[in-house]
């Protein structure tokens, strides 16, 4: 393990204030006092460090006031039961504004909470085995997989019983609360069809085959903007459990923490190199592990214009497509209640939606649905792949509101070039960080301060075309500067025009881009769109 040790004392000479921090207490002891610390005033018992480290080491986030605390909640997997279901939708309409996120993680979160209730709500998830443990901060988020888990026809691998392996290796373990370097994500999926951006995690198994048995390949170092790369190991079933726990133990043990925009997973590989952190997991958790087998994971998931999807035994899935993730208490419950009335079961999307899974028979009913029929008029090729941040109206670091500007980008498209048979990827950040995963966008936006034609300060993004929900090293290309948000919506118009006139039947924007617009330079294309 040479070559950690150099990579980790190279780097580790000064730690940063988080790190700092850290040390001032344990996690789990400042939540036994939570409950406490919350009858008192919010003002005199929550810290500077509270708020920068241990709050968010149960998913809470402070956001400067005694009754706007947001919480992140752990749905593993996506997968809710109606129970817990009806559960987080009660507990919204109480005591949060009846407003619910659904993130790119298909996660939820809570907004408007108050400091005094915040044990009662979370001990009102727990109630169902709901938890915010672990949700934020140097912690690992909600680990994701396909959302047809277990129910999709192209998948071999039912991948719920692995996921919940990994989580129990970490989930309110006194030794990995607050203890990572920097956050964690992990992905696996059974599938050949890729549901869940498998490749844009810090750990992800997707889907391979070898010597004709299925398992997974693995890759390590995904982050926003950053596709995984391959580790060229072939994880058997029974083996991921154990190479999870490698390599979170290797990021911990070696992980970076000097400087925290350089302390994921992805800049320590870079320091070792791929192949010395394969070495490592071998060495570290005396695994035979074999070299990687064939990738499975292949092909484009495409949403048709029925929203739905058949699946295994007379199952089918239907799609809720929900305007950039804003949900609130009262449609889940709807949607909980819903299932329950036809057998079925809900699972949340990375694209910020839901399905009802439910037999095939089913599905005429709860389209005639009103919960179905709130929502149809968004099933369209815009909406249906649409992701979208907070923004400023919840995040400090938003330049634009962002889902509003989402929503309104969409059903302009909408009305000026309606598209059938296709699939376009829409993908919002409001600031660089690109927690919308703009740049794994087929046309991503970030938000930017752009200047009107007066010269004014006005909100506006930065365009980019070009980035792959596959594993690839291609990186999307910026065809814009920042411009006004009218002139991004009249730019993405003259886009699609050229996606819509050229594409073959059914084709991708993904694949479009592939064949042709791959094979042009920036400014050729910019010159077709009129800038």
């Amino acid at each position: 393990m040479k070559v950690f040790e150099e990579a980790y004392n190279l780097r580790n000479k000064k730690i940063n204030k988080i790190e700092k921090i850290k040390e001032e207490k344990i996690p789990l002891e400042f939540f036994a006092q939570f409950e406490e610390l919350c009858k008192g005033s919010y003002e005199e018992n929550i810290t500077a460090s509270d708020t920068k480290h241990f709050l968010k080491c149960f998913g809470i986030y402070d956001k400067g006031s005694s009754d706007s605390f947001v919480i992140r909640i752990r749905i593993p997997g996506g997968q809710l039961s109606i129970e817990q279901a009806l559960k987080l939708a009660q507990t919204a309409k109480k005591y949060g504004n009846d407003y619910i996120d659904i993130t790119t993680r298909g996660q939820l979160e809570f907004r408007y909470l108050k400091f005094s209730e915040l044990p009662t709500v979370l001990n009102e998830l727990e109630s169902v085995g709901i938890t915010t443990f672990q949700c934020a901060g140097d912690n690992f988020r909600g680990a994701v997989t396909s959302p047809l888990d277990g129910y999709s026809k192209t998948s071999p691998i039912d991948t719920m019983p692995l996921l919940e392996q990994m989580q129990d290796v970490f989930l309110k373990n006194e030794d990995w609360i607050g203890t990572l370097p920097r956050k964690f994500n992990t992905a696996i999926l059974g599938d050949t069809v890729n549901t869940c951006n498998i490749f844009g995690n810090d750990c992800a198994f997707a889907l391979a085959s070898k010597n004709g048995e299925y398992g997974f390949n693995l890759y390590l170092g995904g982050k926003v903007g950053v596709q995984a790369r391959p580790l060229n190991l072939f994880v058997k079933p029974n083996q991921v459990k154990d190479v999870f726990e490698t390599v979170i133990k290797l990021f911990k043990s070696y992980g970076f923490r000097d400087n925290r925009n350089k302390n994921r997973l992805n800049f320590l590989l870079d320091a070792v190199s791929l192949e010395e952190f394969a070495k490592g997991i071998i060495e570290f958790s005396k695994l035979p592990l074999d070299e990687a087998g064939e990738l499975l994971v292949k092909e484009e998931f495409t949403l048709d214009d029925t929203s739905t999807i058949e699946l295994k035994n007379n199952k089918s899935a239907i799609h809720f497509g929900i305007p950039s993730g804003i949900f609130c208490g009262k449609d889940l419950e709807e949607a909980a209640l819903l299932a329950k009335n036809y057998d079925g079961i809900i699972r949340l999307t990375f694209e910020q939606s839901f399905y009802i899974i439910t037999d095939t028979s089913n599905i005429q009913d709860i389209k005639t649905s009103p919960l179905y029929t709130k929502y149809d008029s968004y099933h369209n090729i815009y909406f249906n792949n649409q992701i979208a941040c907070a923004g400023t109206n919840e995040c400090s670091f938003g330049v634009i509101p962002n889902k509003p500007d989402a929503i309104e980008m969409a059903m302009y498209l909408n009305k000026h070039i309606p598209i059938e048979n296709g699939k376009v990827r829409m993908y919002w950040s409001a600031c660089p960080k690109g927690c919308g995963i703009h740049g794994v966008a087929d046309i991503g936006f970030e938000g930017a301060k752009a200047k009107d034609e007066e010269g004014n300060s006005c909100y506006g993004v930065k365009i980019f075309i070009g980035g792959k929900a596959a594993n690839s090293i291609l990186e999307a290309r910026q065809l814009t500067k920042a411009i006004p948000l009218p002139k991004a919506q009249e730019v993405t118009k003259e886009l699609l025009s050229i996606y819509k006139s050229a594409k073959l039947e059914n084709e991708t924007f993904e694949s479009f881009d592939t064949r042709v617009l791959a094979n042009l330079e920036i400014e050729e294309i910019q010159s077709r769109i009129g800038l």
